[in-house]
């Protein structure tokens, strides 16, 4: 059976082999990205969001937030599907300094966007779409995958055209 988002607090299979693989930051030169073994706890991610936005009414439900940057900005699954499971919601990023975006339509081109040698920061905030191929993240996307391999440019802006109006949403969630 396919478990649907609502409470769904599950680590996919896929994050957790991500949470095992060790991103090499490089001195700023490759992915400054830090995965978690276990989504934050909706107390947190609550806490968080309420902080991020200035607006304390909030709750964090349509978030999993699952890795963060060095700055503290959040890596999440974005819950807009209802009925969806968690590994078909798409991936964004909030960021420490207000930055925010979507980075993929879902977790299996996630996987891809990370295969490339790529992190929701530097994708987002730089706009990079070409970083060096990991052959370890290649591997974990071949196995969990369940969408094709395509370039990130192609993944990220596909899936921002999907969501066009995600910026402006949160925008409007702040006070």
């Amino acid at each position: 059976m396919i478990e649907t988002i609502e409470g769904d607090r599950a680590f996919p299979p896929a994050l957790a082999d991500v949470a095992r693989v060790e991103f090499d930051y490089d001195d700023g030169e490759g992915v400054d990205f830090e995965p978690y073994a276990a989504f934050d706890s909706a107390e947190e991610t609550t806490d968080w969001l309420r902080h991020w936005t200035g607006n304390h009414q909030l709750d964090g439900d349509a978030y999993r937030v699952f890795g963060q940057d060095g700055t503290g900005g959040l890596a999440a699954l974005w819950c807009v599907r209802p009925g969806q499971p968690l590994v078909e919601q798409p991936v964004v990023f909030l960021g420490s300094e207000g930055e925010r975006g979507v980075v993929a339509a879902n977790l299996s081109d996630f996987l891809w966007v990370l295969a490339d040698g790529l992190g929701p920061l530097e994708v987002v905030d730089f706009e990079q779409y070409e970083g060096r191929p990991s052959a370890t993240l290649t591997a974990l996307a071949e196995r969990h995958a369940a969408t094709p391999r395509r370039t990130t440019r192609d993944i990220v802006t596909t899936a921002q055209a999907e969501f066009p109006t995600f910026s402006e949403d949160i925008d409007a969630l702040c006070r």
